[in-house]
């Protein structure tokens, strides 16, 4: 006769087995379809056929971006860098200063709905009266991991919240997400207050 512990380490085992068996039939499949981690300059996500490309952590920069009649996009792959190209592809507007950090896309001095001269768009406050739309520049000032704002692209907008595309976000932060949108007072809020306002092409 075997030994009882030989016996029970035995069905110990076959018990493992039976469970890895199970586990590999009902997940395997999805995780051999998963793509592998992304690494920088990959295509991540596009809007309007616009391609949003991977940047690892959010300090990097690998090299200035220049159209080929030598526009400036920015930095590899910043935030700034998808919003220019963005408006570039999609609308083929191109900002008169092409410089300066996320948070030198919204000036403070202009009143709301003023021509914004720097970057040759209309810009708008939040809170404020004007609901943000697809296609429009969404900006945030300083905060907390962001010094130096923060900028990306509306992508859908109903009352009740927005969405968003950007690029640079972070490594463990997808490309998109959503906002809270209420109105209140006459004035749309957004749930986040470091979002300062929008730029929009008219």
């Amino acid at each position: 006769m075997l030994d009882r512990g030989i016996s029970l380490r035995w069905f110990s085992y076959g018990i493992v087995v039976v469970v890895l068996i199970g586990w590999v039939a009902v997940w395997g499949p999805d995780l051999w379809d998963r793509p592998a981690v992304a690494s920088v300059g990959d295509e991540i996500d596009s809007y309007q056929q616009v391609a949003v490309y991977y940047n690892g952590r959010i300090g990097h920069t690998a090299g200035r971006h220049l159209g080929k009649d030598g526009y400036n996009f920015g930095l590899k792959w910043q935030a700034s860098e998808f919003v220019k190209r963005f408006y570039y592809e999609a609308y083929g507007h191109r900002m008169p200063d092409t410089y300066g950090y996320p948070k030198d896309y919204f000036n403070p001095a202009l009143a709301d709905g003023a021509f914004n001269v720097q970057r040759g768009l209309f810009q708008y406050r939040l809170p404020g009266e004007s609901h943000p739309r697809p296609g429009d520049l969404l900006v945030w000032g300083p905060g907390e991991g962001r010094k130096r704002g923060h900028v990306a692209i509306v992508t859908k907008s109903p009352p009740e919240a927005i969405e968003y595309i950007q690029q640079n976000p972070g490594r463990k932060v997808p490309p998109r997400a959503w906002i809270a949108v209420v109105r209140e007072d006459r004035k749309w809020h957004l749930d986040d207050a470091e979002v300062v306002g929008f730029l929009r092409k008219g």
